[in-house]
């Protein structure tokens, strides 16, 4: 079944209402590291990984929002015509409104706001849109862009239905040597730790299923390595606030091995950070064109 773009674009993915806690936070922080090094009693890490004894509340990562709300396997319905064993997370932008409470209730409202085809086996570009609120003040903490490249689905576009335009691209890092950088360590059950975000896909656990998808041995999460860009990006660039980030968007470029020690290259151009994330050992970028933006102190 190939993509019928009218379908695809009206797609009714449901609402979520999800409640996250203390727990879900320092869970999520220590699956970025945080507190896992050397040092578990660095100041710059524990404030993500305790919740305190009486004194300043703890800071909550807003990435922590790429994983809770996220709509789950909806590609995977046969209607959206999606061959979804072929799809790759392409990209992945997170804007943020408002800091993050240590718990809330939070409502996601997901659509399909772009579906581009790059031409017939060039693949397809399907990109939705979540809005995610606080359900109790209706606020707005964040809007996340999710663009999965569908490998096996181009030359779906008609006279009639020629398709969206793709979002804006990202830009790429600048031609010198960056302003900052880090080293971030990763353990080699790094995926394991992560996958108790929610993202229980087995090519990040089991070598069966990693091998039948192509590659060696299991790998992190994308999401993960993300996340960890924003924490590099949250340190060097923030003064270790994290209500500082204002947004993050990068490009997945290759998948990172547990273990791998992730370096992340930080520039300031023209107001903004951009950064790039390289596996240390293997000399291999794994995300690119990475933007953000921060906010004054």
């Amino acid at each position: 079944m190939a993509i019928h773009y009218p379908s695809l674009r009206q797609w009714q993915i449901a609402d979520q209402r999800n409640r996250y806690d203390e727990n879900d936070c320092i869970r999520y922080a220590l699956s970025l590291g945080m507190g896992m090094g050397a040092d578990p009693m660095d100041e710059a890490d524990l404030r993500y990984v305790f919740e305190g004894d009486g004194g300043a509340p703890m800071t909550v990562m807003p990435t922590l929002l790429s994983v809770v709300g996220a709509p789950g396997a909806w590609a995977t319905d046969p209607g959206t015509g999606i061959d979804w064993l072929q799809i790759l997370h392409g990209e992945h932008r997170m804007r943020f409104h408002a800091p993050l409470a240590p718990r809330a209730e939070v409502l996601s409202q997901t659509r399909v706001s772009h579906v581009v085809d790059k031409g017939a086996g060039k693949g397809a570009l399907v990109v939705t849109q979540r809005s995610a609120s606080d359900a109790a003040t209706g606020r707005l903490l964040a809007t996340v862009e999710h663009v999965s490249f569908c490998r096996a689905d181009g030359g779906f576009a008609t006279e009639q239905y020629p398709g969206d335009a793709p979002l804006p691209a990202l830009p790429a890092a600048a031609q010198r040597e960056p302003d900052a950088s880090w080293d971030m360590p990763t353990l080699p059950g790094a995926a394991l730790l992560y996958r108790l975000n929610g993202d229980r896909n087995p090519i990040h656990a089991s070598p069966a299923a990693a091998r039948k998808a192509g590659f060696e041995r299991p790998i992190l999460h994308g999401l993960c390595t993300y996340g960890m860009a924003a924490r590099a990006i949250v340190r060097l660039a923030c003064g270790n606030d994290a209500g500082r980030l204002a947004g993050i968007a990068a490009r997945f470029s290759a998948p990172v091995v547990p273990g791998d020690t992730l370096t992340a290259r930080l520039w300031h151009e023209d107001g903004q950070v951009r950064f790039a994330v390289w596996a240390k050992e293997r000399q291999r970028m794994v995300l690119s064109h990475g933007v953000a933006d921060i906010l004054s102190a």
